[in-house]
This record gives C-alpha cells, structure tokens and sequence, in this order.
C-alpha cells in the first residue's frame, strides 16, 4: 500500500476518453457540477489531458458521486439533457438516488447516500 494513501484526497483516478472531449467537459461541468481542475489543450485544438473535479474527488468510469440535494441535482442533469436509465428514487439502506448517461453514453450515479457517513 502507497505510504501516502491516508494523506492524499484521492488514491484512485480513474479515466475516461471521449471522441469530443472539449464538448463532453463542458457538458459534465454543465450538467453534474464539475469543475475543471486541469485542461490542457492540444496545438490542432483538441484536449491532450483534462482533470475535473467534484469537491475532493476526481470522475471515475461508472461513479457513484455523493450530492448533498439528490432531487435538485436530477433536476440540473434532467434540464441539460442526461438521459436518464434509473430514476430517482429513495433505497432501503438509505440516501435517495438516480443513474444516467452523459451524451457519449457512460453512466453516472449521484446520491445522498454516504457509506462513510456515522449510522
């Protein structure tokens, strides 16, 4: 185990490709409330590396990011488009929660729902 794993924010950042990046950044920031961290722009316009941020954690494959208001935040995903695959809904073991896809097709989990949370 990396020695610095207890002091860092993240110790997994996984990645993603997309055929538009510089449309799907700015279609996540829209949508979900990213924010851009790195972006660093290639010399034939396209994106050679982005890093985007959610609060203190970075955006994975198929993540579930924890949203403190899951209705208002379905809401701003509805309004700019992210089809949605599982509707909000609240879960036996608690927190509420949706599932969708951002234009290229990858899912997105967001929800109340904190399993580090104290029960």
């Amino acid at each position: 185990m990396a020695n610095n794993a207890k002091t860092t924010t993240a110790t997994v950042i996984p990645t993603m490709r997309y055929n538009d990046a510089t449309a799907a950044i700015e279609w996540l920031c829209e949508a979900f409330g990213f924010e851009k961290h790195l972006v660093v722009p290639g010399e034939d316009g396209t994106i050679v590396h982005a890093q985007l941020v959610f609060g203190g954690g970075a955006v994975s494959q198929s993540p579930y990011i924890i949203v403190e208001d899951a209705d208002k935040h379905y809401a701003r995903a509805v309004a700019a488009g992210a089809e949605i695959v599982m509707e909000i809904r609240d879960e036996d073991y608690g927190g509420r929660e949706y599932s969708c896809r951002d234009p290229e097709g990858h899912v997105w989990n967001f929800g109340s729902y904190d399993p580090w949370a104290a029960a």
